[in-house]
């Protein structure tokens, strides 16, 4: 069986950005894939919070680690909201979508 403990790597994720802010084009790439970094973030943050691994939480789904790490990376795959209920699930939380309204400008 796979080693299920939980060990976070290091990252500040504030001096990547700023670094990768400097590179001509990453914002415009980065800005019009905010929805997606915003929901592998909360992807991110519950597995951790819920102290499982990719393999742990593949294990749950029924899946393999490596769709797992698919799934949480921003930007290279769509998950459908199917996934997303049953990833939610694996780490214990619900998952809520709603819509917003936009802002006028």
């Amino acid at each position: 069986m796979a080693d299920l403990k939980y060990k976070p790597v290091p990252h500040n994720h504030a001096e990547f950005l700023a670094a990768a802010r400097q590179r001509p084009g990453f914002n415009e790439a980065y800005d019009s894939l905010e929805l997606e970094y915003t929901v592998a973030s909360q992807m991110l943050k519950a597995r951790a919070k819920a102290g499982l691994t990719q393999d742990a939480v593949a294990e749950r789904m029924g899946t393999t680690k490596s769709a797992i790490s698919r799934l949480e990376g921003a930007g290279r795959h769509a998950p459908s909201l199917a996934t997303l209920k049953k990833y939610a699930a694996a780490v214990g939380c619900d998952l809520q979508v709603k819509f917003v309204p936009q802002k006028v400008a």
